[in-house]
């Protein structure tokens, strides 16, 4: 088991280098290729990437100091990965604390019995280095916000950004909170069975929740058995894995059965699931995704939820959405730099820099501009995001409102989350360290009846 979990995380970093995918991403794909089937392995090999990638900038610059003159992109990736993983499971794991030198030595086999005698041999030299030196040698001489970035393991420039947003105090309780991730939460789906029911089959199946204040179907999982997708609950579809900021973004949208509502960045059916079950699965949903492969992943959701008035639609909502249709209620929730998910998400803060935050918000505006066109007189328009920056969500309502004065924000009274930023107080804002949940941005917006537009 042990070797599998270590080849299993090994080669998943390395596909994360190469192809720059997500945790989950890179897991699935090495499990495929390696035919990996114990699920024990899986689990560890997944604890072991997703720690060892959250604290990714302090341990490079641990490595990195103990390789010197050489550094970490001097080796190929599976050396690049043995050696992250190597110093989170032998120095961060045990706190920096305790020294195992027969547990390391036993890592150091493991690592050549997977990558070869050869290619570990041009850094055996430095691995009782790695396991003595102390972790202060990387906060020498450093600036106040790269040694901020370097204890909470976040980028130097999104330090630099959230003191700017949040003040310092604030700022430094966020980044302490994408230390972990937030806690799981599920969606209880009454298109299947009464709540009572469903919360008495959860319970037989020892599934323990709590009810989320001022939500209607939401509950933090407090405890389980075993993994909530191997349940026999999960597959017969009486719930739905969703953070309760999502959750909250389908109840601003509020849709009443018979409705006709678009879904936008639609995949892969947290949002569709959920407007079907507000809907009674009366009406007609619109579900636009760009992504073949998450449209097939889609699909299968609607199907295991029961949800009978969803159509999918592939097209890219940067360019104007290809349906003859007006809306009773649009719901965007668009690409974003997940800036509110890095507790969940910790591979997004490596791919960006301050420059993508710019670019995503251009994209989120093309898409915002084709969604307005099919929005029905007196019709709703729900925008979201899982950002905490301004120009993803308060700077792109206010274009967004200049450019089309025929929408107006309106007070969101769902009474979650704190007033949105820039004096845009109808929209809400979770935080991570505050609300137990990914950060998260919802404003909804009203298209005035056409006599009204002149008033």
């Amino acid at each position: 088991m042990l070797k599998d979990a270590w080849t299993l995380a090994i080669e998943s970093l390395s596909w994360m280098e190469m192809h720059k995918l997500s945790e989950r991403l890179a897991l699935a794909k090495t499990v495929k290729q390696l035919g990996i089937e114990d699920a024990n392995a899986v689990r560890m090999a997944h604890m072991l990437v997703c720690e060892t990638v959250r604290r990714r900038n302090f341990i490079d610059a641990f490595i990195n100091h103990a390789l010197q003159p050489q550094s970490l992109s001097n080796f190929n990736f599976g050396v690049q990965s043995f050696l992250r993983l190597y110093v989170y499971q032998t120095r961060i794991a045990k706190k920096w604390l305790k020294i195992d030198v027969k547990e390391a030595e036993n890592i150091a086999k493991l690592a050549r019995s997977i990558l070869g005698w050869k290619a570990l041999r041009k850094v055996e030299h430095v691995l009782g280095f790695l396991l003595t030196q102390k972790p202060s040698v990387v906060l020498e001489d450093k600036g106040d916000e790269e040694r901020v970035g370097l204890l909470t393991f976040h980028p130097t420039w999104f330090v630099k950004y959230c003191f700017k947003l949040l003040g310092r105090k604030k700022a430094l309780e966020l980044l302490e909170a994408n230390l972990q991730s937030p806690p799981p939460y599920v969606r209880l789906n009454t298109l299947k069975g009464s709540e009572t029911e469903i919360l008495d089959k959860l319970a037989e199946e020892g599934v323990k929740l709590e009810k989320v204040e001022g939500l209607r179907y939401a509950y933090k999982v407090v405890s389980v058995e075993k993994p909530l997708t191997r349940t026999r609950s999960f597959h017969e579809g009486l719930f739905y894995i969703q953070d309760k900021a999502s959750c909250f973004a389908a109840e601003v949208a509020d849709p009443k059965p018979g409705m006709t509502v678009l879904d936008v960045c639609a995949a892969p059916g947290a949002k569709t699931t959920y407007l079907a079950q507000l809907m009674q699965n009366r009406g007609a949903i619109y579900s636009v995704d760009y992504s073949k492969r998450r449209m097939s992943i889609w699909k299968s959701e609607i199907a295991r939820m029961g949800v009978d008035v969803a159509q999918p639609v592939i097209a890219d909502a940067c360019n104007p959405l290809p349906l003859k249709i007006e809306a009773d209620i649009v719901v965007l929730d668009p690409p974003c730099t997940s800036t509110g998910a890095f507790g969940k998400l910790p591979s997004a803060k490596w791919r960006l820099t301050r420059r993508s935050v710019d670019k995503m918000a251009e994209i989120q505006w093309k898409m915002l501009c084709n969604c307005a066109e099919k929005v029905k007189a007196g019709g709703k328009l729900v925008y979201s995001t899982c950002s905490i920056t301004v120009e993803e969500n308060e700077m792109l309502i206010e274009r967004f409102l200049k450019r089309y004065p025929e929408f107006s924000l309106t007070e969101i009274t769902l009474r979650i989350g704190l007033p949105g930023l820039r004096g845009l107080e109808e929209c809400r804002r979770l935080y991570p360290h505050i609300h137990q949940c990914n950060g998260f941005f919802i404003a909804q917006m009203i298209k005035a009846m056409r006599e009204n537009l002149f008033e």
